[in-house]
């Protein structure tokens, strides 16, 4: 997979993702100070959502519209979204600005409209939220721009999963990456379940990763051991700011923390490799080897009592100790000088 210059694949770094959301609070420069913030913060791309209250749900105070059992309960949908989209408006300056700060941006769409909205500014890649992944059409409609698509699987069961990766596929779209993702706000840490990355990845041989809404970094750094290629998280200036994401989103000084953390996971990953390090080889001097511990001399036999194994490593391999014992020293040797196979005969 790749996005514009970044190389997505299973030997590449983390794709770290700072997703905006609605941590704009309706101020464009906040908005555009937030994408400075992120590249600060060490994030790979900015994501934003594009959609208004219109296109994503209606306004009705029907009980069906009016949000339960989160920290939005009691509000009506239509009112949450109103305050949380970001204008469409903006978009073209955010991208501009996420490209001359270096970082990549795109978004998710959600309906048809925005997705055409999205390819007039060409967005190099499309993200399926999590509650939209049942909406087929949508998801057929984005796999048909021939791009990469990130799909998170929030609410997803199995077979939802499969039928997001089949309209993909019958799409002619195979730049696919499926996100585990739980959507509660914040997640429970014990709902992680971060052994689910490379199960979908083998399952469905495609790129996997993390959209994360736990609090702190120790989920996407479980993630990187865990085989992630991409990371979301949401970010924020200011928590203080208020809005409708602000809980369980990251400061500057905390996703900073995040990328750091996630970094050395990688170095600590490493690769499958026998060979010792020039640094390690050194190392070996402090294992042990065979020494003669007491003055011998000429003829006298080797005992357990005048050759040990012991440290330092510049004697012989330990694994003679065996064979060399009831033999004869074939000259005389000082205690604390290293044994050496043509020592006895």
């Amino acid at each position: 997979m790749k996005i514009k210059d970044y190389e997505i694949n299973n030997n590449s770094k983390v794709f770290i993702i700072a997703e905006l959301s609605a941590n704009h609070n309706g101020d464009l420069s906040l908005a555009i100070e937030t994408i400075k913030a992120a590249k600060r913060a060490g994030a790979d791309c900015i994501k934003l959502q594009t959609y208004t209250a219109d296109t994503i749900t209606i306004d009705s105070d029907k009980d069906d519209f009016v949000i339960n059992d989160t920290i939005w309960s009691g509000r009506k949908l239509h009112e949450l979204y109103q305050e949380a989209y970001t204008p469409w408006e903006w978009h073209e300056q955010l991208f501009k600005v996420a490209n001359e700060e270096g970082l990549i941006c795109f978004s998710s769409p959600f309906d048809n409209t925005a997705v055409d909205f999205l390819e007039n500014l060409n967005t190099p890649a499309y993200k399926i939220a999590s509650f939209e992944i049942t909406d087929i059409p949508l998801i057929e409609y984005v796999a048909s721009k021939g791009k990469p698509i990130i799909i998170s699987t929030g609410i997803a069961e199995l077979e939802d999963i499969e039928l997001a990766v089949e309209t993909c596929r019958k799409s002619g779209n195979n730049q696919i990456a499926l996100l585990k993702c739980t959507s509660s706000y914040p997640a429970p840490i014990e709902e992680a379940n971060m052994c689910m990355i490379r199960d979908l990845a083998k399952r469905f041989n495609v790129i996997s990763g993390l959209s994360d809404h736990t609090m702190g970094a120790t989920v996407p750094i479980v993630a990187t051991t865990f085989g992630a290629k991409i990371i979301e998280k949401h970010f924020i200036l200011d928590r203080s700011i208020g809005g409708p994401d602000s809980s369980f989103s990251m400061n500057e000084k905390e996703f900073t923390e995040m990328v750091e953390s996630i970094r050395e996971a990688e170095l600590a990953i490493g690769v499958v490799d026998y060979n010792l390090t020039t640094k390690q080889k050194k190392g070996r001097n402090f294992s042990r080897s065979l020494y003669i511990v007491k003055d011998v001399n000429e003829g006298d036999i080797l005992t357990e009592d005048n050759v040990r194994s012991i440290r330092p490593g510049y004697g012989l391999h330990p694994k003679y100790l065996n064979s060399v014992i009831g033999k004869k020293f074939n000259k005389s040797i000082d205690r604390g000088s290293r044994l050496k196979i043509n020592d006895v005969e």
